[in-house]
């Protein structure tokens, strides 16, 4: 009861998901998605190839998951990836430090909540997103693979996104990487439950990768992605006319 006073809901997304709107308004939402988007793909044209770390915002600097995400995000960035999060504190600004001190490339995919999150300041690049469903594209979108970290329902709900993806063939079997056993241990017991239940198929056990070694993850992210997938950096010349500047590389 206290959160709800405390926080608005924001007006766009929640009164659009709340039930019919006039057929103005709902024409009015549709024009802003896609405004967003353009604006979106924009701005991430020429970032690629990125590794998507997912992640509690809610861990402090000094937490072990904290420091283990900033090793990950840097030894990413030695593969040749740019490291994408969801822009925030915690697991998100870890990742990020890690590439950005590295010397790899950073960037972000912030939410504007009613509370007001703030990128974080180890960003080479992000974008303020007002939407949630549109963000989580936007985090597909350009990535070759995903780390799972510690984190909430928002971390789960990600997962579970990208893993359905997988599952019905939308998008190519990317790995993801879940790390930190203990954290995942009751979770990955219930998924092994729907495997067994048969309601989700045996092989679909194969699309998770479970391990609490740095080192373990970035092989199996370069076995199941750059090797894979044959991932090369193609540079491609921006384009005057469309306003474009930025020179970065993408996967082929």
């Amino acid at each position: 009861m206290e959160r709800r006073q405390k926080f608005k809901l924001s007006k766009d997304e929640s009164l659009f998901v709340r039930g019919p709107l006039s057929r103005f308004n709902e024409f009015t939402f549709a024009f802003k998605v896609f405004f967003n988007f353009i604006k979106a793909f924009r701005k991430m044209h020429f970032i690629g190839p990125c590794v998507t770390v997912f992640g509690s915002a809610r861990f402090t600097n000094d937490s072990e998951h904290y420091i283990n995400a900033e090793r990950i995000g840097a030894e990413l960035s030695k593969l040749g990836f740019t490291v994408m999060t969801g822009g925030g504190p915690g697991i998100m600004e870890a990742a990020n430090k890690g590439a950005y001190e590295s010397g790899g490339y950073s960037v972000g995919c912030n939410i504007i909540l009613p509370f007001e999150q703030k990128p974080n300041p180890y960003l080479h690049k992000w974008i303020d997103i007002p939407y949630f469903f549109l963000r989580k594209v936007i985090l597909v979108k350009y990535s070759y693979a995903f780390v799972v970290m510690p984190g909430g329902i928002g971390t789960l709900d990600e997962l579970f996104e990208a893993l359905t993806l997988i599952q019905t063939k939308v998008i190519e079997d990317f790995p993801v990487v879940i790390f930190d056993s203990e954290y995942h241990k009751e979770l990955c017991e219930h998924i092994q439950i729907m495997a067994e239940r048969e309601s989700i198929s045996p092989e679909d056990m194969q699309l998770l990768f479970v391990t609490d070694s740095v080192e373990d993850l970035i092989t199996h992210i370069e076995t199941h992605a750059i090797k894979k997938f044959k991932l090369v950096r193609k540079h491609i010349k921006p384009k005057w006319w469309l306003g474009e500047s930025n020179n970065k590389s993408i996967a082929k």
